[in-house]
This record gives C-alpha cells, sequence and structure tokens, in this order.
C-alpha cells in the first residue's frame, strides 16, 4: 500500500550510536501467537495492547522495526520459540503436545522471517556472509562505494533504507523431529540451535535437569558437520559441561545467545564461571540478558523497575570480561519480548531505541571506545562472519 509520507522506519537515525547486535528476540512467536505488529513502534503495540491479555502475559512491549533502526540496532537473532504443554505460562497461544506440532509450530515461524523479508524492504534474513555483508553496507560498514552524486543532478536523493537482518535462532530443539532432519532445516534458512529451553528429547534444560539424551549427543554431532552454530542457553547445568566438552563445531561456532553469569543470579538458567571460560576458549560469546530478574539476585516481577540500573547490567559485562580475560566474549542477548515486558528492563531503557546507552555507560565506566564496540556488536558480528557459509 502506498504512503503518503516517510515511514516509521525510515524517520532519521542517530548518527552518534553504536551499531548494535541483539542476539535474542522471540519476534516469531509473539507475532503470531500474540498478533503483534512488528512493523510498527513498540509504543504503537502498546497502544493496541492495552488491557488485553498480551500485556498480563508478556508486559509492555518493548520492540518495533522502528525502534530497531532508530536505535541503529541492524542485526538480530530471531527464535524459533514455543512451549511444551507441561511448562505453558499462563495463556500461551503457541505450545505443542508433541514433536509433530512442536515442528509445525517451528516451521511456521522460520516462515514467518522469510515472508516479512519478502514483503518488507527493510528485513533480510541473514543466511550466508554475503547476506551479513548487504545488512551492514546499508548502514555505512559494508565495502561498496557508491559514486558520489553529480552536481549536476537537480534530483533529491533518497534516504538510505537500512536493513535489520535476522539470523534464525531455534531455542528447543523439539521441533527438529530427528537429528538427521536438521539439514532440511539448514537449508531453509536456520543458522543456530539450542537444543533445550526447559527438558526437551534432546536435554535436560532450565528447571528440568539432566543430561545430553543419546539424540541429544547425535544432534551436537549434526550440528558440527552442517557448520551450525550451537546455542548452550538453557541447557541444564550437566548438559552444559557435557555439551561444552564434547560439541565438535570449529571456534566461534558455540554460544550463549542470552545468559547470564550464575555468580549474579545462582539459579541452573545462568552459567557457571568456568563455563564462561570454556565459551571463550571457543572464541564465542556469552549475550547478557536484559531482565530485571536476571540481573539483580532477590528481584522479582512486578518489583520497582527503578531499583534495577545500567550498573546492574555493567557488573554483569564486567563478570564476564574478567572471568575471560577481555571484552572479546561478551555482548547483548537482550531477550526483549521474550516473556518479560518494558516494566522489567532495567531503568534506562524503555523499548531497542535506548540499548545505545548501555555502550554510553560502559564508555563512562572506563570501558575503551574499541571494547565498547566489541560488547555492542563486535563480537557477534565476529561469530557470523566466522560461522556463515
Amino acid at each position: 500500500m502506498a504512503q503518503s509520507k516517510q515511514s516509521e522506519q525510515e524517520e532519521p537515525v542517530a548518527s552518534l550510536h553504536w551499531f548494535i547486535v541483539d542476539a535474542h528476540l522471540d519476534l516469531a512467536y509473539n507475532a503470531i501467537g500474540w498478533r503483534r505488529n512488528y512493523r510498527r513502534a513498540a509504543h504503537w503495540n502498546r497502544a493496541q495492547e492495552a488491557g488485553t491479555s498480551s500485556v498480563r502475559e508478556n508486559g509492555l512491549c518493548s520492540v518495533g522495526l522502528p525502534d530497531l533502526v532508530r536505535g541503529r540496532v541492524g542485526v538480530v537473532f530471531g527464535t524459533i520459540f514455543m512451549e511444551p504443554s507441561r511448562r505453558m505460562m499462563g495463556d500461551s497461544p503457541i505450545f505443542y503436545r508433541n514433536e509433530q506440532e512442536a515442528h509445525q509450530h517451528g516451521m511456521a515461524q522460520l516462515d514467518y522471517y522469510r515472508k516479512w523479508a519478502d514483503l518488507d524492504e527493510h528485513i533480510r534474513v541473514i543466511g550466508s556472509r554475503k547476506d551479513l555483508q548487504d545488512v551492514l553496507t546499508t548502514w555505512g560498514l559494508g565495502n561498496k562505494k557508491e559514486p558520489p552524486p553529480s552536481i549536476f543532478s537537480m534530483r533529491k536523493e533518497p534516504k538510505p533504507i537500512h536493513q535489520v537482518g535476522i539470523v534464525p535462532l531455534m531455542e528447543g530443539a523439539d521441533p527438529i523431529l530427528e537429528p538427521k532432519e536438521l539439514e532440511r532445516w539448514a537449508e531453509r534458512g536456520l543458522r543456530i540451535v539450542g537444543p533445550a529451553w526447559t527438558g526437551t528429547r534432546y536435554s535436560g534444560g532450565t528447571h528440568e535437569p539432566g543430561g545430553l539424551t543419546k539424540l541429544g549427543r547425535e544432534l551436537l554431532d549434526m550440528i558440527a558437520s552442517l557448520g551450525l552454530i550451537l546455542d548452550v542457553s538453557h541447557l541444564s547445568q550437566s548438559a552444559l559441561m557435557e555439551a561444552l566438552e564434547r560439541f565438535e563445531g570449529g571456534p566461534g561456532r558455540l554460544i550463549a545467545s542470552h545468559s547470564n553469569p550464575q555468580r549474579i543470579i545462582p539459579t541452573d538458567r545462568h552459567l557457571p564461571d568456568e563455563a564462561l571460560e570454556m565459551i571463550a576458549q571457543r572464541q564465542g560469546v556469552i549475550g547478557v540478558v536484559l531482565f530485571n530478574k536476571f540481573l539483580k539476585n532477590g528481584w522479582g516481577t512486578g518489583d520497582k523497575k527503578r531499583d534495577v540500573t545500567l550498573d546492574h547490567v555493567v557488573r554483569a559485562i564486567d563478570h564476564i570480561c574478567q572471568v575471560t580475560g577481555s571484552a572479546d566474549f561478551v555482548g547483548i542477548g537482550s531477550d526483549f519480548d521474550g516473556g518479560f515486558g518494558s516494566e522489567s528492563a532495567p531503568r534506562e531503557l524503555d523499548t531497542s531505541r535506548d540499548l545505545h546507552r548501555i555502550g554510553d555507560e560502559l564508555l563512562m565506566r572506563g570501558f575503551g571506545r574499541e571494547n565498547v564496540e566489541k560488547v555492542m556488536s563486535g563480537n557477534w558480528l565476529r561469530v557470523l562472519r566466522t560461522a556463515l557459509p
């Protein structure tokens, strides 16, 4: 449909903000299940959802394409996620009772990203290094050099279209019917696989202890053989350590897309220092989650937003830097709209437009500019440039 005015996505972008990669967003789940319109801004969605079950279950929307563009969040890992019926939280609209249902939901979510990219020039699904570079080029970070405009041209030059690249990530591998079927998923664009959310047929997970199953070990071998990326977030503690020791994927192909240090939040959802060190040894990256409950021990849903600040985010980032010995192995995996809303994120963060404030805070706290750039995007870009075909 033609528009008579500039779209929200094409608002001017603040040039001083950091370029950002966000390694964990449940976009397809919320768009399909809760009908969130991610082509519109987060505040637009909040107005539409006021008083609905979506707000009660998920909180205030924090993500929208205009927010990503304005915040210079140019690459995101978009998840394929659904809940097993035994662990449904509230009125979840997408759940599965068996692997066939999981498979159906998973394919629908993967198709969602493709269809969005087909319909919107601001979206591109990233499946290769070329796709990644093409997205970066739209932000002036590519290698292509455009010729200068002719001084004789009277035509007004169009504003650049900043693309947001989506890297598909599966959170909980039950949609994969059997390990050998992973090749089909990879052909359709899946690039990152997390075996667990809670327990799955492949692994123990958060709040459901257990190691890798026989299928899980076969799945890890298949991930490695296909050159995909293994995401260890949500693995149970025993499965985590087994995966870190067993996985034979090359450097940069093992990550934790959205996990915080267990020293800060001592639960099985997060990573012990030993795991942080082992991920760093594999040249992987740990994405810090921006959920207040995962940043301040004892904070509970419904507590005051202002009680958690960017100071808590910096502490989590700095802890990973201290344990791993550098700023090369930490990034952002916000998990915005991942079962919590803006009211449960740190005081200074309302939507994705505000993620740049993390970089500003790190700079103010004494992190060098080069290291801040690594945290905000550089480390994740290194992983993608290494692992993508």
